[in-house]
């Protein structure tokens, strides 16, 4: 922290109240990305999109913003392949030869990949520049937004080179779900699910039956969902035990997502589309260990299968996908530790399981 830059932005922040990492909406994030931007004066503005958000949602940012020195754009292709070291090299250049320095400021503007990655490039390059996050996707949204982790993926295990820390500000506006295709929208539902069966009965019921076309009831749950994962990261930033909860569903969702990345037979599945699997396998799993009320795993299979289709898993399949769960970040003495529930809003970490009861989860979830 020894760039003069990085100093006075924090100095700035620290005078004015604002603490680094909060999510501003709408039209205050506007102001709030205003203001910082004019009182800590970066000597460079750079801009990275992905593809499709620099044709759908740059324009927009350019709307809202007036600059006093003209940003330069950053674009990287589009899609989870491509969220590896090799595009952080990419950019990394890019940056050097448009002759960033420690007092530059980075905007990621863009879904999941756009932030996680912009968050990594910028807490590296020249040992950590400034950066502010705006996704423009749901699951970006309610789930990168916030908590300041920062990463790639290592080949298609996902997520296994990363840090945490926080962007100055995150700026959410839900005008750039207009730019969504419907399926990536719906990818994002899977991660309000997972927040309402960790969370309460309360937040599940009125999540599960969501209408995403209703803007006003829509947006109240994006926050509320939002809410939970901020009240979840205060209590534990570091991962040591309850901020571990959000993973629920997705020791078997991102092994069964990096899968599909692997596999040139298979089509990729969205990040939610995986964390959907994932949800049912270990909500069936929780009711063998602990006694999931059964009801509710029908209900929470059933709500799941109102929004994602079912997926087709081979026998050789599970085997490489349960081969797979060895890359989890919550490993521990080489034994895959999963979180469970006794019950929606009841966690359990570091429950051991094993591969005849995932066999055992995949044959309900075919059958059900």
């Amino acid at each position: 922290m020894n760039s003069v830059y990085m100093r006075k932005i924090s100095k700035f922040m620290e005078n004015a109240g604002i603490e680094k990492g909060v999510v501003y909406k709408n039209e205050k994030g506007w102001e709030q990305l205003s203001i910082i931007i004019s009182k800590s004066e970066p000597s460079k503005i750079f801009i990275m999109v992905d593809e499709n958000t620099n044709v759908h949602c740059l324009k927009y940012l350019f709307i809202k913003i007036k600059w006093a020195i003209s940003p330069e754009i950053i674009t990287i292709p589009t899609g989870e392949e491509f969220k590896n070291i090799a595009t952080c090299v990419d950019v990394w250049e890019l940056l050097s030869e448009k002759g960033a320095d420690r007092n530059c400021l980075l905007i990621n503007l863009g879904g999941g990949v756009v932030t996680d990655l912009g968050g990594f490039v910028a807490s590296t390059f020249m040992r950590g520049i400034s950066f502010i996050n705006i996704p423009t996707s749901l699951l970006a949204m309610v789930d990168a937004s916030v908590g300041g982790k920062n990463g790639v993926d290592l080949g298609h295990k996902k997520n296994q080179i990363g840090v945490i820390n926080l962007p100055e500000m995150v700026l959410l506006d839900v005008e750039f779900l207009k730019t969504l295709p419907h399926e990536h929208q719906i990818s994002g539902l899977a991660e309000m699910l997972k927040h309402g069966l960790i969370h309460s009965k309360e937040y599940w019921q009125r999540i599960k039956n969501v209408d995403i076309t209703n803007k006003e009831e829509f947006e109240k749950l994006i926050w509320d969902s939002i809410e939970i994962k901020k009240e979840i990261v205060a209590k534990d930033p570091l991962e040591k035990d309850l901020r571990k909860t959000l993973n629920y569903g997705h020791t078997l969702g991102h092994a069964i997502e990096s899968y599909f990345l692997e596999k040139s037979s298979k089509t990729n599945l969205l990040h939610g589309e995986a964390v959907a699997v994932g949800l049912i396998l270990a909500t069936y799993i929780s009711k063998e260990i602990f006694n999931f009320p059964n009801e509710t795993l029908n209900d929470v299979t059933k709500s799941i299968f109102n929004y994602f289709p079912k997926q087709s898993f081979t026998q050789k399949d599970i085997a490489e996908i349960i081969n797979l769960l060895a890359f989890d970040k919550k490993n521990r003495n080489g034994k895959v530790l999963f979180v469970l529930l006794k019950d929606v809003g009841r966690h359990k970490s570091n429950c051991e399981v094993s591969n005849e009861l995932i066999y055992s989860a995949f044959e309900y979830y075919k059958n059900f």
